[in-house]
């Protein structure tokens, strides 16, 4: 009887390295099936960081290499569905001439949301990807706002939240150096700057001069016409902060892969 108990026990053994193999083999297809995705995923970011790079270049901007990030997991199954949660976009070192100079963005950031593209489209690169939404956000030097406005010694930047202004004048022959906050919005697609409260410390006491320094104000004051946005973004909101003005733009229903 003592022999029976051996033969019994090997069976369940097998039956545990059968099953311990089996969860092995899994955990390998898994893997695989995870490596296979991201490679898939690799190449159609690819693809389309190579198409927006083009799109730009037709333009007339240049910038640092697009990085893309393809959302959403898995890759293949919303492959073989043409649907995409979401593909990021990011271009660093924007530059875009616009009327009287140019615009420096040293960021820009768009997320799409609700993509579609067929197969055939990634494969060949040919064909639209198309985003039901397109947020974009980006980050517009002080440095070149204040070339645009075309005062010598001018200087712009945040300070509590408002765009400021710095610049040295001479009035009445007393050279004094102006500070004031401006007004920033959006109009007609541009981002409109009026300085409407400017002060100068030491400014003759007369009439004069106070007109002289309200004409300086409006001087000043322009609209910026920033650099035609890709993906057709439309500028919504513009805000002051420590890095520079950021502006927020949106659009519905566009390729991101055609910058125009």
């Amino acid at each position: 009887m003592a022999e029976a108990y051996p033969a019994e026990g090997r069976p369940r053994r097998r039956g545990r390295k059968v099953l311990i193999g089996f969860v092995v083999l899994l955990l390998v297809l898994g893997g695989l099936l995870v490596v296979a995705d991201r490679v898939a995923a690799g190449v159609a970011e690819r693809a389309i960081a190579d198409q927006v790079r083009q799109e730009l270049s037709k333009q007339d901007a240049q910038s640092a290499a697009p990085t893309v990030e393809v959302g959403g997991f898995p890759f293949l199954n919303q492959v073989l569905a043409g649907k995409y949660e979401r593909i990021s976009i990011q271009l660093t070192d924007v530059k875009g001439n616009v009327q009287g100079g140019a615009v420096d963005v040293p960021r820009l950031d768009v997320d799409a949301r609700n993509v579609t593209a067929s197969l055939d489209t990634l494969r060949s690169g040919q064909g639209d990807v198309v985003a039901q939404t397109v947020d974009g956000r980006g980050t517009v030097t002080y440095d070149s706002l204040a070339k645009l406005i075309k005062r010598p010694g001018l200087t712009l930047g945040e300070r509590d939240g408002k765009l400021a202004v710095t610049a040295p004048v001479d009035i009445l022959g007393v050279k004094l150096t102006v500070n004031g906050i401006a007004d920033v919005t959006v109009a007609d697609g541009k981002v409109a700057l009026r300085f409407n409260d400017l002060t100068a410390e030491g400014l003759p006491n007369v009439a004069l001069a106070r007109t002289l320094l309200a004409n300086y104000a409006k001087s000043i004051s322009i609209d910026v016409p920033l650099p035609e946005l890709p993906f057709q973004l439309n500028l919504r909101k513009v805000q002051p902060t420590p890095e520079g003005l950021v502006v927020d733009a949106d659009a519905k229903n566009v390729p991101i892969n055609s910058a125009g």
